[in-house]
Parts: C-alpha cells; structure tokens; sequence
C-alpha cells in the first residue's frame, strides 16, 4: 500500500511556518524520485552541458574563504565525477589545475529551472507539496552538488525560510540564531543581496581577531540523504560537504516579512554601491559578489528602494482590509515563494498580502493550532552544542572559544575572481583613507579605517533595520 507520511501536507506546513528553530524532518521524501538524483544519473540527463563549479582550497584559513576568493571553472558533471575520484584523465580537463587532494569543487545556487530547462518533466520529481506548498516543484529549487570540503561561507538569507532536501552524501551544518548577529561580525563586502555574510570562519574561529564568537550558541547538526531540513528566518549557517561527493535540493519559502526586508536590502544596497563608487577603484578591492551581475546606478537603487516602499505600503493596506474582511485562512494566505535571488520582483497581490512586522507575525495562525511541536523520530530538533562538549560528530575537535585570548578585530577580504567594469571614480575625495596624514588619527599607530570599516558599521542589520523604520513612518507621514 501507499507509504503513510508522518506529518500531512497541512501539519509540515504549520510546523515549517511557526516553528522558530532548525529542524529536521525524517520520514516525509521517501517516494520523491528526486531522491534518485545522485551525480551519475544527473550527469546521464544533462548529457555533455557543462555547469559552473566554484573551486576553493581545502586547507582551512583563520579568514572565510568568500566566493570572491575562488577560482571558476565550467565542466561537465562526468567530467567533476572523474576529477572527484581522482582519475589521472583530467590532467587535460578543465580541472587540470586544481588537485583533488588539495581542492574541492561547490556547483552551487544551480537554479532547476534553468539548467533543465528543455527537461521540464523533471521539475515534478521534487514534491514541495508534501510540506504544505502546492504546485511547488523543482521549478522553484535550487541545485548544490560539490566534492568533500565544498562549503558555504556562514551567512543569513534576508528572505523568507529555507527547507533543504539531503539527496547525496552529508554535509554539515553550523547553525545560529538571530540573536547571535552581533557574535558574528556581519558584514556586506562581499556585497550580495539577500545575504549577509559572517566575517567569521567558523569552522576554524579566530578568536583573538573576533572575540566576541565565543559568546554564540552554535547548533551542529550532520544531514543525511532523504532527510529535509528547516532553517528559520533570519538564522545564520554555514555548510560543508563531508563526503566524497554531496547533492541537494532545496527552496526558500517566503514569508510576510519579505516585504520589509526588501525595503532594507533597498536601503543596503542604495549604501554601499554609493559608497564603493565613490572610492577610488582598485584590483585589490573588488567588492562585487560573483552572484551580482553588476554594480547599478544610484539612480536604479533608488527606483528599488521606492517600488520596494510602494510594495510594502501596497500589502499593509491589503492586510488592513483583510483583517477587517476576512476571507482565508491565515495558513493559505502566505504567498508563494520566489527564488531568493529573484531581487527586483518587488510588487506583491493584495490578496496574498498579510501583517508585515519585522519578524514573522505568529497572529496569522490560529493560537489553538499552536499544540507542542511534535518533535520525535519524524521530526528531530536540532539543539545547541554543549559549552562543555566541543567534539564534532565526524571526529574533528573544535577549540573552546571561551578558553582563547582576546584582541581587537581587523582584517580584508579578497580579490573578486571574475571581469567587471570598472567602478566610477568620485572627483571629490583625491586622498586615499590609509594615505591621511597621522596627526588626523586618533591614535596615529592604529591602521586607518577603510571604506569597508565604514560600511560595516552603517549597513550594520540593526542600524539597517532602524533605518527603515525611520524612512517607512516618514513615507507613512
């Protein structure tokens, strides 16, 4: 007979749009075919297209290792099967240069839709049904397929919560909550929109540079094949392929607070492409993310910023109706969820608009829906790491981040491993920060404080997120 999940379409989905911390869903997958999607039969249907890999080094620095910091290949995924298991036939292939030993290689933020797109049949092998989202399929996925240290620099996503499908291999996860943002050094450079990075690396901390880590609670968890994880809105994670070769799925569901958080990437990224143009460009700081196809104008930033308020405005009317006419149940009134790299789309229906606070607003659920959270061998809750206990479940030991030194924090990133134009040059500001003359330091022996030292304290989240409050009671004015 049928194979009787654990949790209905209708409880996954309450589960997934209340719960506020990580967990993994076990049971619920077993009849997707995408949990056939390992490398071979993914190499046999893409036949000979060549995908882009990100290749980084194994060796583990005291500083991320940011996508702006990697090199780029294109290749075949039977070409990435031979080099990840070390045959000596891709001395020649693209992979000639990176030696598997000293290497991995990350095929990430792989959009399903795009890479099969003269396969569309495949889309419904990826049945976000299950978890309460009708006509969500591969379509609105994301592919990651990497070699054993492929990683994911730890960041937040500004938008909506992520489910995750584990299809091939394991990969660990570091997680944090929200709360933990000021532990984290967060910065923008690397600009990304909708990610905000950690200047952190922390699978191998450097406490004397970021002291205040030791202060985080960090949730680790391994995910398996045919296990789904749910990372909530606003928590920080970094990810790391454990095995020889790890595949998996996954999609951001979108949640009523995105229409705010646009009006703040608006406002971030307004920011910093003023502020970087304004600086004199050089090849040793190319702050551009590889994701970001381009650096646009103040002019664009603004046009965002204004549809994204407009946007915002739009759904707070509609929900104001709503809740004076109320027609649908809170559960079925959260939209649809778009790609999270899909930026600019910022225009939302009435009717799929609710509340908008800056966190997600729980009075859209009925409070008598909210019984205990029925965590058990279904649904595993992924706790913190004990404070006592700092062995990791693959046999690496981590430092106790309370036990080292403390010092000030510092530091650059890297080079940005691709062709952009150049940046505009502002004529006003001719003398570089780091050539001032001493006696304007305050303490003429420290370092002089960069434009990206600048930027981390005025597109800070909790100084971004103040500003939109400021500019959205302005408008509401």
């Amino acid at each position: 007979g049928e194979d009787v999940k654990p949790f209905t379409p209708e409880k996954a989905k309450e589960i997934v749009m209340s719960l506020q911390q990580p967990a993994v869903f076990c049971n619920m997958v077993g009849d997707w075919p995408a949990l056939h999607w390992n490398v071979k039969y993914l190499s046999a249907v893409l036949g000979g297209k060549t995908i882009q890999f990100r290749i980084g080094l194994k060796t583990m620095d005291l500083v991320p290792q940011f996508e702006t910091r990697c090199s780029y290949v294109k290749a075949t995924l039977e070409e990435f099967l031979a080099w990840s298991s070390g045959q000596p036939s891709c001395l020649s292939g693209p992979f000639s240069s990176f030696e598997h030993s000293k290497y991995w290689a990350y095929a990430d933020y792989k959009y399903i839709a795009r890479i099969f797109e003269d396969k569309a049949e495949i889309f419904q092998d990826v049945r976000w049904s299950d978890f309460g989202f009708p006509g969500r399929s591969g379509k609105e996925s994301t592919l990651w397929i990497g070699s054993e240290g492929a990683n994911t620099p730890c960041h937040l996503d500004s938008y909506g919560c992520n489910l995750v499908l584990q299809v091939q291999g394991r990969k660990r996860w570091h997680i944090f909550p929200p709360s933990d943002t000021s532990f984290l050094y967060p910065t923008r450079i690397p600009y990304e929109e909708s990610s905000v990075f950690s200047k952190v690396n922390v699978a191998n901390p450097d406490l004397k540079r970021f002291p205040a880590f030791r202060n985080t609670t960090v949730h680790v968890f391994t995910l398996s094949p045919g296990q789904v994880l749910l990372i909530p809105r606003h928590w920080w994670h970094y990810v790391e392929s454990i095995d020889p070769i790890t595949v998996s799925i996954n999609s951001w569901i979108e949640l009523d607070a995105d229409h705010e958080a646009r009006v703040e990437e608006a406002i971030t990224r307004t920011l910093v492409c003023a502020i970087k143009s304004a600086e004199n460009p050089s090849d040793g700081d190319l702050w551009l993310n590889p994701t970001e196809v381009e650096a646009t104008s103040h002019e664009i930033n603004l046009q965002y910023l204004n549809k994204a308020v407009s946007a915002y405005f739009k759904c707070h009317k509609a929900s104001t109706s709503e809740q004076a006419h109320p027609s649908s149940t809170g559960a079925e009134q959260v939209r649809s969820a778009s790609y999270k790299r899909r930026k600019r789309q910022v225009g939302c229906e009435p009717e799929g608009c609710k509340s908008l606070t800056h966190e997600f607003d729980f009075s859209t659920f009925k409070t008598e829906k909210f019984q205990k959270i029925p965590f058990g061998p279904h649904l595993i809750q992924v706790l913190p790491q004990s404070q006592e206990t700092s062995t990791m479940d693959a046999g690496a030991v981590e430092s106790d981040y309370r036990d080292l030194p403390h010092e000030n924090e510092g530091g650059h990133f890297g080079k940005l491993h691709c062709t952009r134009k150049q940046l505009v040059m502002s004529n006003d500001c001719k003398t570089p920060a780091n050539q001032m003359d001493s006696d304007s330091s305050p303490n003429a022996s420290q370092t002089a404080l960069s434009t990206n030292d600048l930027l981390d304290c005025v597109v800070n989240p909790h100084v971004i997120s103040l500003v939109t409050q400021l500019l959205l009671e302005r408008v509401r004015v």
